[in-house]
């Protein structure tokens, strides 16, 4: 069916499309038997105290304001992360500000955070009966006076109602937000959120999410805070600001830039981090996964569990059952019994 409308969907401006999915996954959900696959106990795995029924999520940039994550979970994700969320609501950054580069299987974006606030996004929540692992990102508002209160205060709102929490500090569409991969900046905002997890006494776990364009010799250093603030995974990583001089489309827009243009980037990232981080904390592997393939890849590079988005949005709700079962197949060719015996292992 996808294959049939996708031409149709894709003269449409894209985010028209993109709030035209998430009605109608509001409003026409499909049974979540349709995405099982045989034998998927061959994909399950246990991180940070959660269990996940395969290591295929989806995202945070799709559904933003936690309007159809119930559904997004039963297309066969392993787990479905929402927002970025920001204390107060946000319209974003004036429209246009999505762009399909069809001919790379890339977007770029420079949304800005939009979204419902906190208060509305949590009563939606709440009215759920929620039957997988919601991870919830959280950020500022782009005119705060105070970028870390704003972290603690989604820390602060959420804790009771998320599987994890992901701190992101890397989208490159708010300012000032990248300043917090600088070392002091970083323990500080670390160190003051692990102080609001022991004043709520809250175990939740504490992803954070990181940029692509930080330079190699920074790496080390996000590595050890990371570590030493008790983070329960690395998220890598958000879209990027560079490589647009190899693009076939010609499309020339700020933003950041996801899709198959990523997928170099991010599993050279993951490669790095694996390293560096010495099986301490794992990896959440994001950018130009929409295949088996380049889900093998990045886990072998890594990464315990998958994200994906622009993948999502060229392939369609399909995406994770076809990817569970080809997976499945590697895996069986190979001999393993289980997705957790090859990460790190290329």
């Amino acid at each position: 069916m996808f294959s049939i409308l996708k031409p149709f969907l894709f003269k449409l401006d894209p985010e028209t499309a993109h709030d035209l999915a998430i009605k109608s996954l509001k409003f026409n959900p499909l049974p979540s038997k349709l995405f099982d696959v045989e034998d998927e106990q061959m994909l399950n795995i246990k991180l940070f105290g959660k269990n996940f029924a395969n290591p295929i999520g989806l995202a945070a940039g799709f559904d933003k304001s936690a309007e159809a994550y119930s559904q997004l979970l039963n297309l066969g994700f392993g787990f479905v992360e929402i927002g970025t969320v920001t204390p107060q609501k946000q319209f974003g950054n004036p429209k246009p500000r999505i762009f399909r580069l069809e001919e790379d299987e890339a977007l770029i974006n420079r949304l800005g955070f939009n979204n419902d606030g906190m208060e509305v996004i949590k009563k939606r929540i709440n009215l759920e009966d929620k039957k997988g692992v919601l991870g919830i990102n959280i950020g500022p508002n782009s005119d705060t006076k105070n970028q870390k209160e704003d972290f603690c205060k989604g820390l602060d709102f959420f804790y009771d109602v998320a599987d994890y929490i992901t701190i992101n500090i890397s989208s490159p569409n708010t300012k000032k937000l990248r300043d917090f991969h600088d070392g002091e900046q970083l323990k500080d905002l670390l160190n003051t959120l692990n102080k609001v997890k022991k004043e709520k006494k809250t175990s939740v776990p504490l992803l954070l999410k990181v940029s692509p364009d930080i330079k190699e010799n920074e790496i080390s250093e996000v590595a050890d805070i990371a570590i030493k603030n008790n983070i329960s995974a690395i998220i890598l990583t958000n879209t990027t600001n560079h490589n647009r001089e190899n693009l076939f489309s010609g499309i020339k827009e700020e933003g950041g830039l996801s899709g198959k243009p990523l997928t170099e980037i991010s599993t050279k990232m993951i490669k790095l981090f694996y390293k560096e981080l010495n099986n301490k904390i794992p990896i959440i592997g994001v950018g130009g996964i929409d295949s088996a393939k380049s889900a093998y890849e990045k886990i072998i590079a890594g990464a315990s569990l998958l994200q994906l988005y622009t993948g999502f949005v060229y392939k369609g709700p399909t995406i994770a059952k076809v990817i569970k079962k080809d997976l499945i197949k590697i895996l069986k060719n190979e001999g393993i019994k289980n997705i957790k015996d090859i990460i790190g292992q290329g």
